[in-house]
Order: structure tokens, then C-alpha cells, then sequence
């Protein structure tokens, strides 16, 4: 009995083309949502863009030029112009504040200021104190000096009015130190914020308001090169944090206090 012969079957090239039809309708599809997704209301973007250029360039709009808008575009732009007001007034007030605040630390700490042992800022964070360890502290230590004591406490009671939240950092300079109470500058650091901090607590300042933070010699003042620049870095540094408002929009740092040397 003669075989039959097996049938040869053809591959089918353009099967391709069922997948690569999918691929191009699928990217099509794409592209129409991008597009459909990325307009633009116009009216709406030009009234919120007349807005900030009123509240940086503080020349009003014509009476003309507001006539040109519509019903919609003209309640948008009166509801972006009160909005952008109550935020200027807000800054306006907490930078008052704020300069307030510097002043009366710069009043209860003159005398520091004065021997060059305190710096003190205001910059777009808030109110800065850098006070010189060496007016805080004996080498070493971390229990506060008693001629430090009186006019921390009266930075407390000034302090104590606020309602800011107060950062406070330990510095030291790149000289180890290895002692059983500090095996290194982390613990130095740690302990002399903690020292000014517990002294703002015993004196009004609320604890919740309080963050401590000790940085050993990471955040210097000044390289680490020669006895000068070290005593620079080793300091106490007190941060009255501006609420966030304030740090949205507010101009650049004003020093107003004493700078040290």
C-alpha cells in the first residue's frame, strides 16, 4: 500500500501584522488621552496669572482690562486676588513678628553680643541664636556655667511668649574627645543641647515646642584649621522656626542682630 504523503504546511509571515495593528491603535488611544488631559482652560490660566503678576509687580489691572474678562473669569480672578492678599498680609505679619522676637533677644542678651559671644539672625528658617560654648560651657562639659544661666533664663521667659517650635543644636569642633561621660563629640554635642534645653523646660518654655539635636563637628561655622576657627564652631545653636507661611514667599535673610566676630 502506497504512503500517503504528510501535508507541508506554509508559515503564515504576516501574522505580524495582527500584533503591530494592536501596538498602533493602543498608541493612538494614548495619545488621545495625553491630549485630552493636557487642555488647558485659558481663561482660567490668564486670570491666575494676572493675579501674581498684581501681587509681585503691584501695578492693578484697568478697569478695561477687567471688562474683557468673563462673569466666570472675573469671580475667579477676585477669588485669586483675595487669597493672594490674605497670604501677603499673612507673611507681612509673621515677618513683624519675627523682627519683634530678634529684637528683644538681642535686649536680654546685649552684653553677650557685644564680647562677640552671640550671633543672632533672622533668615528665612526664623530667628537663629549661635551662642559660643565657651560662654555655656567649661572644656568638655556639658553643665552650664553659672554666669550662662541668668540670661538663658531670660532668653527663656522671652521664649516662653511664642508659640514657634525651637530647634536646638550642639556643635563641637573636629578635636576628638574620649572620655567616660563622652566617648565621642556626638555625645558632647547631644549633651550640651540637652543641658539648654532642660534649663527653656524649668524656666516656661513648653517641651512639645522643643526639638534637640546634636551634630558633633558636621555643620562647622568655619574650617576646622586653626584655634580661632574651632571656637567658632563649637557653639549652641537656637532655631525659633517660622510657621510654613512664612517660608513660602519670604524675602531674603536680614541679619538683626550683633554679628560676632
Amino acid at each position: 500500500m502506497a504512503r500517503r504523503k504528510k501535508r507541508v504546511d506554509h508559515d503564515n509571515h504576516d501574522r505580524w501584522l495582527i500584533s503591530y495593528a494592536d501596538f498602533v491603535t493602543l498608541l493612538f488611544a494614548f495619545f488621545v488621552v495625553m491630549y485630552s488631559i493636557s487642555s488647558v482652560n485659558e481663561g482660567k490660566y490668564k486670570v491666575f496669572s494676572d493675579s501674581l503678576s498684581i501681587a509681585f509687580t503691584n501695578q492693578p489691572k484697568t478697569s478695561s482690562d477687567i471688562q474683557m474678562l468673563s462673569p466666570e473669569e472675573q469671580k475667579l480672578r477676585a477669588l485669586v486676588d483675595r487669597r493672594t492678599a490674605r497670604l501677603g498680609e499673612q507673611q507681612r505679619k509673621i515677618q513683624e513678628r519675627m523682627k519683634k522676637l530678634a529684637g528683644n533677644l538681642n535686649q536680654v542678651m546685649a552684653s553677650m553680643v557685644r564680647q562677640g559671644q552671640v550671633n543672632i539672625v533672622q533668615t528665612r528658617r526664623g530667628v537663629v541664636l549661635d551662642i559660643s560654648a565657651s560662654a555655656l560651657f567649661g572644656v568638655g562639659e556639658a553643665t552650664l556655667q553659672p554666669a550662662s544661666v541668668g540670661v538663658l533664663k531670660q532668653v527663656a521667659a522671652v521664649l516662653a511668649q511664642e508659640e514657634d517650635a525651637i530647634e536646638v543644636e550642639g556643635h563641637t569642633d573636629d578635636i576628638p574627645i574620649a572620655t567616660a561621660q563622652f566617648p565621642s563629640n556626638w555625645e558632647l554635642s547631644s549633651a550640651r543641647a540637652s543641658s539648654v534645653v532642660r534649663l527653656l523646660i524649668d524656666n516656661g518654655v513648653p517641651a512639645k515646642r522643643l526639638t534637640v539635636v546634636g551634630l558633633a563637628s558636621n555643620q562647622p561655622l568655619a574650617p576646622n584649621n586653626n584655634p580661632e576657627n574651632r571656637a567658632k564652631n563649637r557653639r549652641v545653636t537656637i532655631t525659633i522656626v517660622s510657621p510654613d507661611v512664612e517660608r513660602v514667599g519670604a524675602p531674603g535673610n536680614g541679619a538683626t542682630g550683633g554679628a560676632a566676630p
